[in-house]
C-alpha cells in the first residue's frame, strides 16, 4: 500500500512541461489538437483525464506521443517509497534511482566501482553522500577523499569525476534536475 504503482498517473504535468519547452499557448495547442482550451486546462491540471483518442491529439500537437507523454507522467501521490533492492550476487556495480517521476529533484545510488574515466558536468547543483565505503573525486583539478558519511557539494556547471577505492562501496548522488533553470549566471 502506498506504493508508487499502485498509484494512477498524472499527465497534466507532462503536457504542461512539454507545451512550455515549445513556448507554446494553451490556445496554440488547442488550435493544433481540435480540443477545446478549458478541456486542456483542465488536462494540465489534472482536472480531467484525456481519453486515448485525446491524449493522442495532444501528443500531436505537441510533436511527440502519447507513450512520450505518459512515461513523463507523475504518478498521483505526493508519497512515494522506493523499495531498496536485493543486490545481485557477484557485487556488480549498478546504479538505481531513488526518486520516480519528473520531479525538481533527482536522486540516484551507485553501488560498487564506477568508470572512473567518465566525467560529469551537470547544469544544476548536486550532493554526492558515501553511504557506505570510500570514493576519490577530482573537481575543478583538485583530488578529495570521502569516506562514509562524507559529502561533497557541487555547484552546476563543475566538471567532475570519481571511483569507488573500497569494494560494494555505495554514493548518492542526489541534483536539481536537469529540466529546471536553477542556475543563474555566476561571477567566476
Amino acid at each position: 500500500m502506498g506504493d508508487h504503482k499502485e498509484q494512477p498517473l498524472r499527465v497534466g504535468a507532462a503536457v504542461r512541461r512539454r507545451r512550455r519547452a515549445l513556448s507554446l499557448t494553451l490556445a496554440v495547442v488547442a488550435e493544433r489538437s481540435g480540443l477545446s482550451v478549458p478541456f486542456l486546462s483542465q488536462v494540465e491540471n489534472d482536472r480531467a483525464r484525456p481519453s486515448r483518442s485525446s491524449l493522442e491529439k495532444v501528443a500531436d500537437a505537441l510533436r511527440t506521443t502519447a507513450v512520450e507523454l505518459l512515461a513523463a507522467a507523475d504518478p498521483a501521490c505526493s508519497v512515494d517509497v522506493v523499495r531498496a533492492e536485493e543486490p545481485e550476487a557477484g557485487g556488480a556495480p549498478r546504479m538505481r534511482s531513488l526518486v520516480r517521476g519528473h520531479h525538481q529533484l533527482h536522486a540516484s545510488e551507485f553501488t560498487g566501482d564506477h568508470d572512473a574515466g567518465r566525467e560529469f558536468q551537470h547544469r544544476n547543483d548536486e550532493l554526492m553522500y558515501v553511504a557506505e565505503g570510500a570514493v576519490e573525486i577530482e573537481a575543478e583539478g583538485r583530488a578529495y577523499r570521502l569516506v562514509r558519511g562524507d559529502t561533497m557539494y557541487l555547484t552546476g556547471g563543475v566538471r567532475h569525476r570519481w571511483r569507488a577505492t573500497v569494494p560494494d562501496t555505495r554514493v548518492v548522488v542526489v541534483a536539481v534536475a536537469e529540466h529546471i533553470e536553477a542556475v543563474q549566471d555566476r561571477q567566476r
